[in-house]
């Protein structure tokens, strides 16, 4: 069995948001054993999975991928969609656009510390489509 369905996430402001409830309430029932494939279709936002329980990791990440990636350097030259937009595509690569999650007794099978998270990169990213595909 193979089940596609593609949707859109609320719009979310730049940084790092925990979405694994958004994610399952857009899911159908998933089958007792298989694999959720998520993909985001987008160059300036990611898909990644860490730790669910301290807001302060989300703050962190935020900074730490400010740090590593700057706005504005001189060196750019893909610069006529904002100071946010082509270190938003280096940081999309860095992070990545899909996740792949096993799925065991009906349910994510993840640890209890994760969750999966929307980077978002740009500063009015709008509504992010994610494809979620569910092999079982």
């Amino acid at each position: 069995m193979i089940i596609q369905k593609e949707f859109t996430l609320t719009p979310h402001r730049r940084g790092f948001h925990l979405i694994t409830e958004e994610i399952v309430r857009n899911l159908p029932q998933l089958p007792p054993t298989g694999l959720l494939h998520l993909f985001i279709k987008h160059t300036s936002a990611a898909l990644t999975i860490n730790e669910n329980a301290d807001p302060d990791v989300q703050t962190d990440m935020e900074a730490i991928f400010n740090n590593l990636v700057k706005e504005r350097e001189p060196y750019y030259e893909h610069t006529c969609e904002g100071d946010d937009d082509m270190p938003a595509h280096a940081k999309s690569t860095i992070v990545g656009a899909e996740l792949t999650i096993p799925i065991t007794n009906g349910r994510m099978n993840m640890g209890i510390w994760q969750g999966i998270y929307l980077c978002e990169f740009r500063n009015r990213g709008g509504g992010r489509k994610i494809v979620a595909t569910i092999i079982g």
